[in-house]
């Protein structure tokens, strides 16, 4: 039997969806009995003109992960999508846009002047306030950056998908079972998330009742017990709203969910999800009390219900006015 081809590429990331690959251990070894990896920049000396000289359809199947925020990152996209039978949209940057998604909060001026102009450091050795350009004249020629495109994308806003593989990043337990799927020719239905599509709550071993909340707590405010639901404890755990998958990772070491599986299938938008479930345990109906328990519980609602879909929820980035983008300004509680 000929071997197949993969490839795993990273766009707008962190790189942990790379090191993830490798956590499926030993199996690593049957990948390399059944595939060829002809592309993976991050651990090989690849390059993009190898690709580009591949038949279309050549890549059996490419796992990127990362979201598209340059013309560099929309490039590979477009290729790989070209080049590759089956495209996975590995890990949460790629599916949702993740923590650089939350850039879309800010305009590309904004980013910038953090970057280049209102930083200690920058600011002393970069006195004359350069920028970088798309194109510079040297003596030895011309240089080119990729373009910084005002607002991340997620990768299937960008090219079509076939399938999803959730997580920040995704756990071995899951790489392996789609590279299983495929290896053994039995995918779902293109266009499906693999995983499962129950919640975190379903796998959490923590003892649970009827939750009543009268406060919400920041981590770092309250030691919560170790086997007491952590929201009936008045923390934010998104466990009650993201698919599941990670056998409960955080709460079992007495951390929330942070929600990076994102959402089960059919709801559109995870945030609005998430509120949705923590109205419904706030113990109050007194509109002004209600007001009090978000804003001092959950000073930070961006980051807090979109912190990994933000990119791709219904929301995407801040508001536009006849195509200008109107600066949006977090609470001050929220940037500490």
């Amino acid at each position: 039997m000929s071997k197949g081809k993969l490839a795993i590429y990273w766009a707008a990331s962190c790189g942990g969806c790379e090191i993830a690959v490798l956590a499926i251990d030993e199996k690593i070894l049957k990948v390399g009995e059944l595939f060829d990896i002809v592309f993976w920049p991050c651990a090989a000396d690849g390059k993009v003109r190898d690709v580009e000289k591949l038949p279309d359809g050549g890549i059996d199947v490419c796992l990127f992960n990362g979201g598209i925020r340059t013309s560099e990152q929309e490039y590979m996209a477009q290729l790989l999508r070209r080049k590759s039978k089956v495209l996975v949209s590995f890990g949460s940057c790629a599916s949702e846009g993740c923590i650089p998604g939350l850039s879309n909060v800010n305009t590309k001026r904004q980013i910038f002047d953090a970057v280049y102009k209102q930083g200690e450091m920058t600011y002393c050795e970069n006195p004359q306030d350069l920028r970088p350009q798309p194109h510079t004249t040297v003596p030895e020629g011309t240089l080119y950056l990729p373009v910084f495109y005002d607002t991340l994308r997620t990768l299937d806003q960008t090219v079509e998908v076939d399938y999803y593989l959730p997580g920040c990043p995704p756990e071995a337990e899951n790489i392996w079972a789609a590279l299983t799927a495929i290896i053994e020719n039995k995918l779902p239905p293109k266009g499906s998330v693999i995983g499962r599509n129950t919640t975190v709550c379903d796998e959490c071993p923590r003892k649970r009742s009827e939750k009543k909340i009268k406060k919400f707590y920041r981590t770092w405010q309250i030691q919560p017990d170790e086997e007491t639901c952590l929201l009936e404890q008045g923390l934010v755990c998104c466990g009650i709203a993201t698919r599941a998958g990670c056998k409960a990772l955080c709460p079992q070491v007495n951390s929330p969910c942070i929600g990076c599986h994102g959402a089960n299938d059919g709801v559109a938008d995870f945030g609005a999800r998430l509120m949705s479930a923590l109205a419904s345990v706030i113990d109050s109906n007194d509109p002004d009390e209600i007001d009090r328990i978000i804003k001092e519980g959950i000073p930070d609602p961006v980051g807090t219900f979109y912190r990994f879909s933000l990119a791709r929820s219904l929301l995407r980035r801040s508001k536009r006015t006849n195509g200008v983008e109107v600066e949006v300004h977090r609470p001050a509680a929220a940037a500490r």
